[in-house]
């Protein structure tokens, strides 16, 4: 399994009644640095969450836990974007 469908099951997991979009950025940074872009290492997070009651700030360090494992075996960034 690749690593976007391993984010999407990760977070749709641990936030279930969220709206979850996973893009791969990692072609865009194609020559930076060691990336040549066929990596799996830059990715977009877009969230709609429905209870408004979490902040921005607890929902990215959340995002972040959840993918730990992912970014101790080779992912580089996020992009992380939140709409309630």
């Amino acid at each position: 399994m690749n690593r976007k469908k391993r984010i999407e099951q990760i977070l749709k997991k641990n936030m279930p009644k969220s709206s979850i979009i996973v893009d791969d950025l990692s072609n865009l940074h194609k020559g930076h640095g060691q990336f040549d872009g066929t990596q799996e290492t830059h990715f977009k997070i877009t969230l709609s969450i429905k209870n408004k009651n979490y902040s921005k700030l607890f929902l990215h360090r959340k995002i972040n836990k959840c993918l730990k494992k992912e970014f101790d075996s080779g992912l580089h960034a996020l992009e992380i974007n939140i709409s309630k």
